[in-house]
Order: structure tokens, then C-alpha cells, then sequence
């Protein structure tokens, strides 16, 4: 069996090829690519063996380049440790002046010291020194300065009493260069760095001193030269050598003054009288500069490989040109006869005398009309992103919002957010009807009379519908009345047309759909204040601050502000908190009041971020309480409120995804549900169900054994099977049911998954059926 299945597949793959020739396509791409490679080769065979030796020598410049990238990299996150470590034990209460000098804690200072020194790979030993202070601690215990930089180190050109003028007087980082310091009497190679503690503070208390070994550094430098002879520096910003390793002879002290001043580059430079390749890199982080200086005849040696490679492939595509271009021209043929087998199954009665592109255009062109149903897709995506970022500065995403229409298409428009919310005692089949209906009436609705535009989405599990509604920006009528008429005028439609009458929440209007943000959170701070809402069950931000302002409240903060602050927080938008604590400032600027008040005022804000904290159950933040109630200016009110506001979101942003245990389960249904609509994304489900697309992913997996493109094509191809197995529907008509358009490549999958194609799959196991039938 298996014998006559093989002689079968090699019988279809012969006719295959066969019928491939027969097609004039092939046979033009055929000729087309002998003559590319028989009429141009000889006169261009200088010019590409030139242009490979060129490129040869820019590669391996380019390979230095990136090594001595990756050489920077490596020593600027050493020495960005080395400042973390700083920082750490600048507030680090077990090392403090208090705690190092107690008798009782002394130990388990030094004992931190020795954590702090092991967490680094590159230090050889670490002190902590206070000023004015005679002794210096490090993790083997503390002794005198003159003791540990007179006995232990012994430096040549620092002496102990500049060293301990230096530990007392530096207000900056300060390094310097490799020199030979003497250790239990032998030299070692070492850097030394001294960083102020704490860290930018105008009077520093004490000094971090670092000794590095130079060999951790020429260790990492080693790895670019493994292959060629030359040498590489590390300049500090001044141009002063802090360490070097030679693979070759050294370049003397004149020729180095040249190297440090380079611009971040190639350079081919003669020194000491020999051809170099400069490779140049400057860092970001501190300013230093990595160079290696390679001699450039190294670069030559690996190119009588290339001339005799060269000439072997020369002599071989000259003999065999012609069978090279038929390979080419194949390939160049294989796309358009996969889409040759799609428009087959489109059109059973292909005609393989009429040309190709014919028949490809015909069928792009029935399907260009499939497109059009993506656009709901794409605006949905839109709408969730502005909803909840605003439009970024970004001209892809401009380019995508302008497309899916959400711009005000007559000139300058006035945006604003509505959320819809209904009675919650629908339950079941009915209310999933409701939201169904009100889905599809207000996806996309236009009222000419009142020249408004409305778009709307479901932007959470809950029974709501946010709305982007867009109206002319200057008119003779005022804009609060415009919008109050295109509310209603939503309203009566609804109310028309659903069992409900619904809730409207409505956010202040904006120019720009960049602050269509700010209105969304107006609208849900509306919402969930609409009992203050009018009889008409429409409730307006800008109303909120006259329904439950008291006279006694004249000079206090506005309400509304409030209210919208706590909003963004119980949504977790960090940028439309961060906005808000700005306002309310200036707010408070403008105000003329007394400085009791006005401190009074101020606590009072901090109260209302505490209190909506609690409300959360976030309670990480009262850990740092005492910090955020100590300011002195109201720029110091609003760095501190701003910086609460955002470890409240950003707790608010985890919660959201952790605390809910059952919705992965509902994500899986919604999956289960959707699988077949070729539209399903990853990112569509994350922005359907407020959470990070990381989170989604690791849960999804975690949960069905599968990540989601998995779990999708699984669900696909069971369904497919069935339909296989128990229907007799056309094979073309089954893909698309489960959301393919790509026929051809899932019967590729399909084939390469089960072992056969879908046809043969069908008459494998649908037989015994029709047997028993």
C-alpha cells in the first residue's frame, strides 16, 4: 500500500511540473532570467568582486562596531550598578552614621556592607566612609583610613592624607585611571571610584569608595579583539585614559590624545605610521568613550578566500546559468500558482489558456469587498484606544483613527464622551438581547439635521456602552445646546426602539479627540452619580458641581474636579489622574485665601486620594503616608499627590487583572464563542476586557494549556473536521465558516498536521458512516 502511495505521489508531482511549463508565464519568467544572467555577468563580474571586498572590510568594521557596543553596554550597566548600590546604601538604614557607629548594631552594618559588595561582579572591595571620621568600615570590618589606604592599598600617587582629604571634600562622582596599587604586597591594576553619599545632595554626609580590578574591565574588551591584534581605550568626557588592553604593540601617549577627542564612528587613521580601522563609541550614560584601533592589513588577509570562493562561483553560474534561471523562475512562479489554486476553489472552471493575472485580479476583487467588514473591527480598537489613552502623538495611529471616520470630516469638530448604563435587572437571554441591539443601533449613527456623528463601542463586561459623539465647533447656537439636542435626540431613538430607558452620562466637550480621555472619565463620573441626574435620567459633568455644592463650600474645591479625580483612580487612568492633580492645582493658585485655609485645602486633596486608596482596598500605598503629608510648596503638593495618583493606578491596573478569578473563564467562553471570526486577535480580547495583553497571554495559557494562536487553531480545526466528517459541504465553504481566507495555506496546515488533505481526510472517515447508513 504504502509502496503504490508513493509511486501515485511521485506520478502527481511529475504531471505537477509537467503542467507548470505549459504555462506562458513560466515560460517568460524562463527566459527573462537567462537573460539576467548570461547578457549582464561578465561586465559586472569587477565591479561585484570590488564591491565584495569592500563590503567584506565594512562588515568586519561593522562586527567591531557592534562588539564595542556591546563592550559599552556591558561596563555601563557595571557602573550603573556600582550607582544603584550607592543609592541603596545612601538609604539604607542599617548604614547609617547612627547604626555603623553603635556598638550593639556595628556588625549588622558591615554584614549589609557585605550583601552590597557581593551583589556585584566586578567589585574587589567596597568602604563606607563618613565624614570627619576617622575610621572607614568595609564587609571585613572597619579600621583607620590612613590604616586602609596606607597598609592594606598602597597607592603611588595618592597618598593617604590626599586620600582622606578627597573622602571628606568631593560633592561628585569621582574615578580614577588604572593605576598599580600594592595589595598584601603584590601590584594589582585597579580603579577607583569615589561617589558622595547621598547622591546629588549639595552636602553630602559621606563617600562610597569602590575598587575595581582592571581585568573586569579588560576581561569584557578581550572578547572584540579574540580575532585580530590591536588595542582598546576607555576615555572618561575629559579625555583622560581610565584603562587599556593591548593585543600588540602600544600606541604611544601622543597618538592616544587624538584617539580620545573621535566622534562616535569608523575612522581610518594612520598611528605611529601604520594603516588603522578606528572604531569609536560614545556613551550615553557617563559620557566616556570605547575605542579600538585595529591595523587594517589584518582585514586583507581573508581575502584570498573570498578570490578563490569568487572565481568557483564565477565558473559555476556561467555552466549552469540557464538551470539556475528555471530553479528562479519556478519560485518566482510558486506565489502566483498558490493563488492559481485559490481561484480554483472560487472558480471551478479555471482555464489554464488564459492568463494568470487575469484570473488573480478577478478574485483580489471579489474579495476587496470582504475588507469593508474590518472597518467596524478597526474602529471598535480605535474608539477603546481613545477612550482610554486619548490620540497619541503618533502618525500611524493618527493615519488609523482618520481612516475609521472617527474625525470630525467637516472641519474643526468638538468631541464629546457619553456612557450609556440600564437597569440591571435584565438578566439572561434578554438583557444580552439588549445589548445586542443597542450594539448594532449606536455602532455608527449620524443625525444630518443636527450635523452630529456617533460611534459607539461596549467597553467593559458591564451592561454600558460608551459613545463618541462629533459636532461642528463654531455655530451660531451655542455648543451646551447642540449637544443637549443630540442627547435627547439618542435618547428617544433608544427609547424607541429598546425595552429600556436608559441612563446618559455626559462628559465636557473637547477640541481634539487627544483629550476625548478627559470627557470619557466626565462621563463615567456622571454616570455613577447619575441619582443627581435630572428627571430626563441624562446627568452632566458639568452639572455635578452645582447639585451638591453648599454655600458654605464658596472657596473650597471644585467638586466636579474631585469627583472626576476619584473617577480616574477607580479606572486606573494614570494619565487622566495625572492631568487632573494639575488642574486642581492651578485651581488652587488662582485661589485668594488665607494660608490656614489653604493648607487646609491642600490636605484635603491628599485625603481624597487616601480615602478612594482605601476605597480600592489599596492599601500599599499607606506604607509611604508620612512622605506624602510633608511639603512645603504646592509644587511639592503636586509631585507628591501626582506620585500617589500613579501607584493608586498602577495597583489599580494589577487588580484588575488578578482579583478576578473568573474572568480567564470568561475570556475562554468569549473565545469558545468567536473563534470562527477571522477578526479575533489577542489584542482585540485584551481591549475587550480592560486588561494588559502580557497578562492576557499568560493567563490564557495557563489556563487551557495553550497560548491563544494555539488554542484558536485547535478550536478551527475540530470544527472543520466535524463539518468534514459529518456534513457534506463543499471543502471551500467550510474554511471560510471557520474564519479562514487563506485556503490554500490551511490545507498545507491541515495536511501537515493530520498527514492527509482535507478531501482525503473526508473519505477516510466519513465511510464507515455511509456504510451504516
Amino acid at each position: 500500500m504504502s509502496k503504490l502511495s508513493f509511486q501515485s505521489s511521485v506520478v502527481s508531482s511529475f504531471r505537477m511540473s509537467w503542467n507548470n511549463f505549459k504555462s506562458k508565464l513560466l515560460l517568460k519568467y524562463v527566459l527573462s532570467y537567462i537573460l539576467m544572467f548570461l547578457v549582464p555577468l561578465t561586465g559586472v563580474t569587477v565591479f561585484i568582486y570590488e564591491n565584495a571586498i569592500n563590503d567584506l572590510r565594512r562588515e568586519i568594521e561593522q562586527t567591531n562596531v557592534n562588539q564595542l557596543i556591546q563592550v559599552k553596554s556591558t561596563i555601563d550597566e557595571r557602573m550603573n550598578e556600582l550607582q544603584q548600590i550607592t543609592s541603596r546604601i545612601a538609604y539604607d538604614k542599617q548604614l547609617s552614621s547612627y547604626m555603623v557607629h553603635h556598638p550593639y548594631y556595628e556588625m549588622e552594618a558591615i554584614d549589609a556592607l557585605g550583601n552590597y559588595k557581593a551583589n556585584s561582579s566586578i567589585l574587589e572591595d567596597l568602604f563606607l566612609y563618613f565624614h570627619h571620621d576617622e575610621n572607614i568600615y568595609s564587609y571585613r570590618g572597619l579600621t583607620n583610613v590612613h590604616v586602609a589606604f596606607g597598609n592594606l592599598y598602597q597607592y603611588s600617587n595618592w597618598s593617604s592624607e590626599q586620600i582622606f582629604r578627597d573622602l571628606n571634600e568631593i560633592k561628585q562622582p569621582m574615578i580614577r585611571p588604572a593605576e598599580n596599587v600594592n595589595v598584601n604586597s603584590r601590584k594589582d591594576s585597579m580603579l577607583t571610584l569615589l561617589f558622595p553619599i547621598k547622591p546629588n545632595d549639595l552636602y553630602p554626609t559621606g563617600t562610597v569608595v569602590y575598587l575595581v580590578d582592571e581585568t573586569k574591565l579588560t576581561g569584557v574588551m578581550d572578547t572584540m579583539l579574540s580575532n585580530f591584534s590591536g588595542n582598546s581605550y576607555i576615555f572618561t568626557q575629559d579625555g583622560q585614559l581610565l584603562t587599556s588592553n593591548n593585543h600588540g604593540n602600544a600606541l604611544p601617549q601622543q597618538v592616544l590624545e587624538s584617539l580620545s577627542s573621535l566622534e562616535p564612528g569608523i575612522h581610518s587613521m594612520k598611528l605611529d605610521g601604520v594603516q588603522h580601522s578606528v572604531v569609536s563609541v560614545k556613551s550615553t550614560e557617563n559620557n566616556w568613550n570605547y575605542v579600538a584601533a585595529i591595523p587594517s592589513y589584518q582585514f586583507f588577509s581573508k581575502v584570498v578566500h573570498i578570490q578563490t570562493l569568487f572565481l568557483l562561483v564565477f565558473f559555476i553560474t556561467v555552466l549552469f546559468g540557464i538551470m539556475v534561471a528555471i530553479i528562479l523562475a519556478k519560485r518566482q512562479y510558486h506565489p502566483i500558482q498558490d493563488l492559481i489554486e485559490f481561484t480554483k476553489l472560487k472558480s471551478p472552471n479555471y482555464d489554464m489558456t488564459r492568463n494568470e493575472w487575469d484570473w488573480i485580479k478577478q478574485t483580489i476583487h471579489e474579495y476587496s469587498s470582504r475588507i469593508d467588514t474590518q472597518e467596524p473591527f478597526v474602529r471598535n480598537q480605535c474608539l477603546l484606544m481613545l477612550f482610554k489613552h486619548g490620540k497619541p502623538d503618533d502618525p500611524e495611529i493618527e493615519r488609523m483613527v482618520a481612516s475609521a471616520g472617527l474625525e470630525y470630516p467637516h472641519g474643526e469638530g468638538l468631541y464629546i464622551s457619553l456612557i450609556l448604563a440600564w437597569d440591571d435587572n435584565l438578566e439572561g437571554e434578554e438583557s444580552s438581547n439588549i445589548r445586542q441591539r443597542l450594539q448594532e443601533m449606536l455602532s455608527e449613527l449620524e443625525f444630518p439635521d443636527l450635523q452630529a456623528r456617533v460611534y459607539g463601542v461596549e467597553f467593559s463586561t458591564k451592561d454600558q456602552l460608551a459613545l463618541l459623539v462629533s459636532i461642528p465647533a463654531e455655530t451660531q447656537e451655542p455648543a451646551r445646546a447642540r449637544i443637549e439636542k443630540v442627547v435627547e435626540a439618542i435618547k428617544v431613538m433608544i427609547i424607541d426602539k429598546a425595552p429600556i430607558v436608559p441612563y446618559l452620562g455626559v462628559g465636557m466637550p473637547y477640541p481634539d479627540l487627544a483629550s476625548i480621555n478627559q470627557s470619557f472619565i466626565e462621563a463615567a463620573t456622571a454616570i455613577d452619580n447619575r441619582i443627581l441626574g435630572s428627571n430626563g435620567r441624562v446627568t452632566y459633568f458639568e452639572q455635578l458641581q452645582d447639585m451638591i455644592a453648599s454655600p458654605t463650600e464658596a472657596y473650597w474645591i471644585p467638586k466636579k474636579l474631585m469627583l472626576k479625580l476619584e473617577q480616574s483612580l477607580k479606572q486606573g487612568n494614570e494619565t487622566v489622574a495625572t492631568q487632573v492633580i494639575a488642574d486642581l492645582i492651578a485651581e488652587i493658585k488662582e485661589a485668594a485665601v488665607p494660608a490656614a485655609l489653604l493648607r487646609c485645602i491642600c490636605f484635603d486633596l491628599l485625603n481624597s486620594l487616601l480615602r478612594t486608596a482605601h476605597e480600592l482596598g489599596v492599601s500599599e500605598v499607606f506604607a509611604g503616608i508620612q512622605s506624602f503629608s510633608v511639603f512645603e510648596t504646592l509644587e511639592e503638593l503636586e509631585a507628591r499627590s501626582t506620585s500617589l495618583a500613579v501607584s493608586i493606578c498602577q495597583q489599580v491596573e494589577r487588580n484588575t487583572e488578578t482579583d478576578q478569578p473568573s474572568l480567564i473563564e470568561d475570556i475562554v467562553a468569549y473565545v469558545d464563542q468567536k473563534f470562527a471570526d477571522y477578526t479575533l486577535s489577542l489584542e482585540h480580547v485584551a481591549l475587550k476586557y480592560s486588561v494588559s495583553i502580557s497578562y492576557l497571554s499568560r493567563s490564557f495559557k495557563e489556563k487551557v494549556g495553550h497560548n491563544f494562536t494555539q488554542y484558536i487553531w485547535q478550536r478551527r480545526m475540530d470544527q472543520v473536521i466535524r463539518l468534514l466528517v459529518n456534513t457534506t459541504a463543499p471543502l471551500k465553504e467550510i474554511i471560510e465558516q471557520v474564519g479562514y481566507l487563506d485556503a490554500p495555506n490551511f490545507i498545507r496546515k491541515f495536511k501537515k498536521e493530520t498527514g492527509y488533505t482535507p478531501g482525503q481526510y473526508r473519505k477516510l472517515y466519513s465511510a464507515p458512516k455511509k456504510e451504516s447508513e
